[in-house]
């Protein structure tokens, strides 16, 4: 590939995730994600391979690619609109409270996606034994809701019950609300 034309299109994949990052920062109700800005964006391949990322949280953005594989072995049917969450440790989370959110980017003509885009933000509350959601735990089950890949949106659609799901398991729902539609908003 041409160097230049490669130097092209690597700043365009990284104002993608930079803009998402502006998006999610500005959106966003709590003060972990808006003041202290503890979330990141990165850009992948239909392959999953990661490709650009802006300059946020390293630790999230090494275990990112992870959360994006284990999201691509879940799910096998994607359409324009999709957003998969999850928070699992196991699937490449960092810890409970850093909710990872996935979309594929489908262009157009094509019958599968040719990117992704994902976010990490870290929610002040997940559940779990005590408030913050980073108790002095013997088991995971104690610190909170872990959440596998799941559609979060399908074809644009909302699913609800998801949501409630989640909500119904913290103890600011609608901080927790306000800052989940920060993330899928960064995707849109």
């Amino acid at each position: 590939m041409d160097p230049i034309a490669l130097e092209i299109f690597r700043n365009l994949f990284i104002s993608v995730a930079e803009e998402m990052g502006v998006t999610l920062g500005r959106t966003a109700y709590s003060p972990n994600i808006k003041e202290r800005r503890d979330f990141s964006c990165a850009c992948f391949l239909g392959n999953g391979q990661m490709i650009a990322q802006a300059a946020h949280i390293p630790v999230h953005l090494g275990a990112m690619p992870a959360s994006v594989q284990a999201v691509l072995e879940t799910v096998a049917a994607w359409a324009p609109g999709d957003l998969v969450v999850l928070n699992d440790p196991y699937l490449g989370g960092t810890h409970l409270p850093d909710i990872t959110m996935v979309s594929p980017v489908v262009v157009k003509g094509e019958d599968k996606p040719s990117f992704f885009v994902a976010s990490r933000a870290h929610h002040a509350d997940v559940g779990g034994m005590s408030p913050g959601s980073m108790p002095l735990a013997r088991e995971i089950y104690q610190e909170g809701l872990i959440i596998p890949p799941v559609k979060l949106v399908r074809a644009g659609s909302t699913n609800e019950e998801v949501l409630a799901l989640i909500l119904r398991n913290v103890r600011t729902p609608s901080e927790r609300r306000g800052d989940l539609k920060a993330q899928m908003a960064a995707h849109r």
